[in-house]
């Protein structure tokens, strides 16, 4: 009996001995490192290029908002295509895509052409996380997804994490430019052996029919016939989806201006040697990836008490870590210690992590299956679209007024906002929204 013909039991399944699910967040947790590792490489090399090509904070700016725009717009198309012609494809592509743009970047030093890079660059990205979120869906049943979303979502501070120490040394030792290249060819390689060897469920060969049953538990009490008149663009006629959209909005808002400016918000403030900036700013992502993988694992623990769905329990944590980040943000600028200073980033990242790993997972709780991507792809267009401004927003502070102070209170008032939109907008599931 082939794979696809193993008939669902009703109920829960009971967990299987085969753990080859396990292994799949591997691939996904890979593959966000190098992506953030490449998104990392603009704030390490962000102080020389400043010295050796004459840009501004300004300048800076405008190149994490190129990104963002168009990673932002990627995100429409992409998630409706990995639900058409699946996730291995389009993510497999879009790491050589982006890992070729970072390459480049060691290539040029004319603006106008870092900003097409860093817009080829935000292209590329565009198909990662929504195809996480659908090879998610694909591989784990709903009680697990939000612990395997927060490991696999954990990648994008692991990568910020080791990024500074490793960068800063290539950096010193070789140049900036060679951040460039190291990166670019991690990500092409890797990119190449990912569309080798990853399979779907369906078309593995080691995957067991005891374990591909656990897998699928859920997709029988899933009616798809609710669904199946459900159209890409009346996705936005559901309240819960604006909800998800406005409310990482104000994640991705502050997530921006850590990503872009915390090593230069420490190089300017407390003046550290290259050598220091690679541990301070290692620090605070560190405590990020923690909070990504505590705040799946919490979900995953309140869900199986069974006290709350597996959607309010995200929502709940969701509410909590955004206040507490918006507490954090908002002191960061009235410290002088480097010390503290790096304390509260690291609680910030911590809950902000928190939130975003749960968004991700949020999505197959709002989605029907067959729309996961498409759906998880709309609220990361709704967080980075509206989050673009933030980078060039928060230069343009710096150089107007010589102080980061107003782009941290702000940043802060935003994350906070958060809470609202995932706990109030945020009501029920698309197939009950039908009814």
């Amino acid at each position: 009996m082939s794979i696809n013909s193993v008939p669902l039991s009703a109920g829960t399944t009971p967990k299987p001995k085969g753990k080859l699910r396990n292994t799949v967040v591997i691939w996904l947790l890979i593959i966000g490192m190098i992506n953030y590792l490449d998104r990392s490489i603009l704030s390490i090399a962000a102080p020389e290029m400043m010295n050796d090509l004459k840009f501004t904070a300004t300048d800076i700016g405008l190149l994490g908002t190129a990104f963002s725009w168009a990673y932002a717009i990627g995100q429409l198309p992409t998630g409706w295509l990995i639900d058409k012609v699946g996730p291995k494809k389009m993510l497999g592509i879009g790491v050589i895509v982006w890992s070729f743009a970072t390459f480049f970047g060691g290539l040029v030093s004319a603006l106008w052409v870092f900003v097409l890079l860093r817009i080829i660059l935000g292209v590329g990205e565009a198909p990662c996380f929504p195809s996480a979120a659908k090879i998610t869906s694909k591989w784990y049943p709903k009680k697990e997804r939000g612990l395997i979303s927060g490991i696999w979502d954990s990648s994008t501070k692991w990568g910020p994490a080791i990024a500074p120490p490793i960068l800063v040394f290539i950096m010193a030792t070789f140049g900036w430019r060679e951040l460039f290249y190291f990166a670019g060819l991690l990500g092409i390689v890797y990119g190449a052996v990912f569309l080798k060897f990853y399979h779907d469920p369906e078309k593995s060969k080691r995957l067991s029919k005891e374990e591909y049953e656990y897998i699928k538990q859920d997709d029988k009490a899933e009616n798809l016939n609710d669904v199946s008149n459900i159209n890409w663009f009346s996705l936005f006629k559901y309240r819960s989806v604006w909800g998800m959209i406005l409310g990482y909005f104000c994640t991705i808002w502050t997530w921006n201006i850590f990503l872009v400016f915390l090593p230069l918000y420490l190089l300017d403030k407390f003046n550290v040697s290259f050598a220091t900036l690679g541990l301070m700013a290692s620090i605070p992502w560190i405590g990020g990836g923690l909070g990504n993988i505590i705040g799946g694992y919490t979900t995953k623990k309140m869900s199986e008490s069974g006290k709350f769905s597996p959607m309010k329990a995200k929502q709940i944590v969701i509410a909590i870590c955004a206040i507490m980040s918006a507490i954090a943000v908002v002191v960061i600028p009235f410290v002088d210690t480097l010390g503290l200073t790096v304390t509260l980033l690291t609680i910030a990242l911590f809950f902000i992590s928190s939130i975003t790993g749960n968004a991700w997972a949020l999505a197959s709780d709002v989605a029907p299956s067959s729309m996961v991507a498409s759906v998880g792809s709309i609220q990361n267009f709704g967080g980075y679209f509206g989050g673009a401004f933030s980078p060039i927003a928060a230069g343009i502070i710096v150089d107007v007024t010589g102080s980061y102070s107003l782009a941290f209170v702000s940043g802060g008032i935003i994350a906070g906002c958060a809470a609202l939109f995932y706990f109030f907008v945020v009501k029920k599931p698309i197939k009950e929204a039908m009814a």
